[in-house]
């Protein structure tokens, strides 16, 4: 596995600035160029794995396909130029911090209303521009969102980005099929592959955690916080951060409704209604949330129970079709 301060066919790696279970991303030089780029390697062994290969290589089409200022680039191999030595992915290099970054920062306090909207916005407009040409992040969250010094957001990280009209994939790995527990929609919970709506839950889930400063649900473990999305609405931000007007607490119910058809069906819908908040429509609460009637404890435990094998039957699955 190549290190910072090597070679790699004409690009000097310059430091190794994250590591995966899949893959490590370093800063990079193009010796021609002179430009600054990011360098995705896979770790040698999962280049034995035609599954990885193949996603790899999907995540690369996608950013080739992806033009927006919003999302990060990928850049293809030079045509005239010897073919690469190894598998690799040459990705724009983005200056700035993760939204993680800044949400870490300033806790407890949660970020000002017109920020969390601005960057909401701006998300809204590059998964528009995704989904519409055929792909669904289905991993958007904090870590995967870089936001500069003039708070531009870049999606990046399409490492489990899917193509609406590609194969499905198999993977071993129960995280990386299903996304990141905090984030993850209902639908993925319960091992449906997703769709644009889940984006949209995904997003909902994020303006939330900007706006009060907190995810809508917790747990003991990631398991306890995949059930909780699938069992129960969250608390309303309001409950958390009274300032929040009733317009914006009414998006972000629209975008994190458990069923996909009863949530925003586009990007662009959301935004539209951001853009617009005067002409949200509100809704008394729908449904009773933590304070209100709650089902029998027993019956509720037997909910959690079974819904706890979900995630373990799939991944069971997943073994078994990979060992086929």
């Amino acid at each position: 596995m190549p290190e910072a301060g090597d070679t790699l066919d004409h690009y000097q790696l310059d430091a190794a600035i994250a590591r995966s279970g899949m893959s490590t991303l370093f800063k990079a030089t193009n010796l021609n160029t002179g430009e600054t780029v990011a360098i995705k390697i896979p770790h040698p062994e999962l280049e034995a794995d035609p599954i990885l290969v193949e996603r790899f290589r999907r995540e690369q089409e996608i950013g080739q396909e992806l033009d927006h200022p919003g999302v990060v680039k990928t850049f293809a191999a030079d045509p005239n130029a010897a073919p690469r030595s190894r598998l690799y992915m040459v990705i724009e290099w983005v200056e700035g911090r993760l939204l993680r970054s800044i949400l870490n920062e300033q806790r407890p306090s949660p970020m000002s209303i017109a920020r969390a909207v601005n960057f909401t916005l701006q998300i809204c407009d590059a998964l528009d521009t995704m989904h519409k040409h055929g792909v669904v992040h289905r991993d958007l969250k904090p870590e995967n969102i870089m936001v500069d010094a003039d708070d531009r957001i870049k999606l990046i990280d399409f490492g489990i980005a899917m193509k609406e009209d590609a194969r499905r994939l198999t993977f071993v790995d129960m995280s990386a099929t299903l996304g990141t527990p905090d984030y993850i929609s209902p639908e993925q919970v319960k091992g449906q592959r997703g769709d644009q709506r889940s984006d949209i839950y995904s997003l909902g889930v994020l303006f939330y955690e900007m706006l009060t400063g907190e995810p809508p649900f917790s747990g003991p473990n990631p398991l306890a916080v995949m059930n909780e999305r699938v069992l129960h609405d969250p608390v309303p931000s309001r409950q958390r951060r009274p300032e929040i007007s009733p317009e914006l607490n009414e998006i972000i119910k629209r975008a994190m409704e458990r069923e996909p058809r009863n949530r925003y069906q586009t990007a662009s819908e959301m935004a539209l209604e951001l853009e617009n908040q005067d002409r949200v429509g509100v809704e008394e609460e729908r449904r009773p949330i933590l304070s209100g009637i709650r089902m029998p404890a027993s019956r509720r435990m037997a909910l959690y129970a079974a819904l706890a094998l979900v995630p373990i039957a799939i991944f069971a699955l997943m073994v078994l079709l990979a060992r086929r």
